[in-house]
């Protein structure tokens, strides 16, 4: 298996299933940060490219299993109440990955820490948007800095997360609306990186790989969600990625 993946070795592969095992146990808790938590830890030895490939398949198949929770039709009525957000964020996403083939490998390390550092301490200070209600406007200036920031670094939940709770979206609907979000934008960052160059023959195994522990993360942590402070594990989950974006931000400085 190492021999197919010249980038990995067994430490680095045993860390690759560990870290995809703790981002899919965040998810099954809260519901999201699982690509942040892949990209930042795999990309704490990994290159950005390979640990954003890394990521595609197990948010594919955790936010369609997310998606789906509550029946098909509840996720059909998420799609049409938040298609024009789905709309614009796809074409911004397919659009802002075609650029990654002119960045370096330091910028990207910036542009994958600075959203993540940003997001963290907004949520740690207690910041949170407000809106009076949905808009077709604010779908779509939402949906652009979603498929923006998501085309280059396999993260929009960010900006969905803040738009969801800006609208009090009710807690089961606003889960169904983020896995059905992020599964659709997954979708769409699969063909974005075929294209662009991210997702080849081995990074595509990688990544498959690594669905399996993201799953079984999942699983344990949907299995103990009533059993923890969800809110002081949420700010713990916060903390850590403050700390693994700003290291992502020191190696694209170069310290």
């Amino acid at each position: 298996m190492f021999n197919v993946f010249s980038f990995l070795d067994p430490v680095t592969f045993a860390a690759a299933l560990g870290i995809a095992v703790i981002a899919g146990t965040i998810k099954g808790l809260v519901g999201f940060a699982m690509p942040m938590v892949l990209i930042s830890g795999l990309g704490t030895f990994l290159s950005p490219d390979i640990a954003l490939a890394g990521l595609i398949l197990p948010t594919v198949v955790t936010n369609v299993v997310q998606a789906l929770g509550q029946g098909w039709r509840a996720a059909r009525d998420s799609i049409a109440r938040f298609s024009t957000f789905l709309i614009i964020g796809l074409i911004f996403l397919l659009a802002s990955a075609q650029t990654l083939r002119f960045l370096s490998r330091d910028i990207l390390f910036l542009v994958i820490g600075v959203p993540i550092v940003f997001f963290a301490i907004l949520q740690l200070v207690g910041w949170q948007l407000r809106l009076r209600g949905q808009s077709r406007r604010a779908d779509m200036i939402l949906g652009a800095i979603a498929g923006a920031t998501g085309g280059v670094s396999g993260i929009w939940g960010p900006p969905t997360v803040a738009y969801l709770t800006a609208l009090n979206t009710e807690k089961s609907e606003q889960m169904r609306v983020q896995g059905v979000v992020y599964g659709l934008g997954a979708v769409a960052l699969v063909v974005a990186h075929l294209g662009s160059g991210i997702l080849t023959a081995q990074t595509a195994q990688f990544s498959a790989i690594l669905v399996v522990p993201a799953v079984l993360g999942m699983w344990i942590g949907s299995r103990i969600r009533g059993g923890i402070d969800q809110a002081a594990f949420r700010r713990a989950t916060l903390v850590v990625l403050l700390v693994a974006g700003l290291n992502l931000i020191r190696r694209g400085l170069g310290f």
